[in-house]
This record gives structure tokens, sequence and C-alpha cells, in this order.
């Protein structure tokens, strides 16, 4: 599981960034988003809010930033095999998550609108910290069980020939 989890990150992480990279290229150009989905149209007017800036930055920038980091990490994981960067992967998909939930919740509470593309923004980081979390730690083949003796380091000395 621990490699097809980490290929799904991936996955999971090149679509966030095409995500992003569309809401980033549509802020800069000013043109407006295609969001014509049933109860989900509210796109431009969340886009359009004060809340879609943090520190005169737009959010989908900070997107971009999160899922190429994520990417790159996933991609060396596949690669290394190493704790720290699948503690890594798994530390930063929990804090996508809270930044997800507190951003929906703004669109609910404090815009009054949804968007398409950052619901669909929050599911890919949730679907990212579950696969994080079924990444299984490596494991040596040799194991030793309790019952085992520690194996005896004996000394070797070797005396000089008598003549």
């Amino acid at each position: 599981m621990k490699r097809t989890g980490v290929v799904l990150i991936i996955i999971l992480a090149f679509i966030g960034l095409a995500d992003s990279s569309y809401l980033a290229q549509h802020e800069a150009a000013g043109a407006p988003l295609l969001c014509n989905i049933n109860n989900l149209s509210g796109c431009n007017v969340v886009a359009a809010s004060p809340y879609s800036h943090l520190f005169g930055i737009p959010l989908a920038e900070y997107g971009i930033l999160f899922y190429g980091i994520v990417f790159v990490l996933a991609a060396l994981e596949l690669v290394v095999f190493d704790r720290l960067l699948r503690r890594m992967l798994q530390s930063i998909s929990l804090v996508g998550v809270v930044a997800s939930l507190y951003f929906t919740l703004v669109q609910v509470f404090l815009i009054g609108a949804l968007c398409v593309y950052c619901l669909l923004s929050a599911l890919i980081v949730f679907l990212m910290l579950v696969f994080a979390g079924l990444i299984e730690p490596v494991r040596t083949n040799k194991k030793q069980t309790p019952s085992d003796p520690p194996s005896p380091v004996v000394p070797h000395f070797s005396m000089p020939p008598t003549a």
C-alpha cells in the first residue's frame, strides 16, 4: 500500500497544481472563472471577496506552492523511502486539511457562496491526508523476537608464538 499511497498523492498533487494554476491564471488576467455547476456557481463571488488574498497574495498562489511542495516530497518519498519525508507528507497534508476546512467555513458563513474549485482543492487535500496516513513504514526483513537472546560479543586475542 505504501507505493500506491505515494503514487496517489503524486497524482492528487498534480491535479491540485492544475486547479490552483487555473485559479491563479484567472486572477492574474482578471478574467471570470468558468463556474456553472448547479448550486456551486459562486466561484467569481468567492474569488472577488477580500478573503481570497492573504498578505496581498492570492490564495491560489499559496495553493501552487503547497501542491508543488507535496508533489516534490511525495516523489522523493517514492524513491528514498525516508521516515522524515513520510512524516513531512503527513504533516503538510494535515496543515492543508485544516486550512481547507477554515476556507470552506469562510465560504459558507462569511461569503455566502461556494466555489467548486475551492471545494475540489479541499477534497484533494483530504484524500492526500488519508493516503499519507496509509503509508506504511519501511520494515527490515530480519525480525528479532523478544525471546531471542542477544548474540554475545566474544573478543578474540591471539598470543604471539613462543620460541
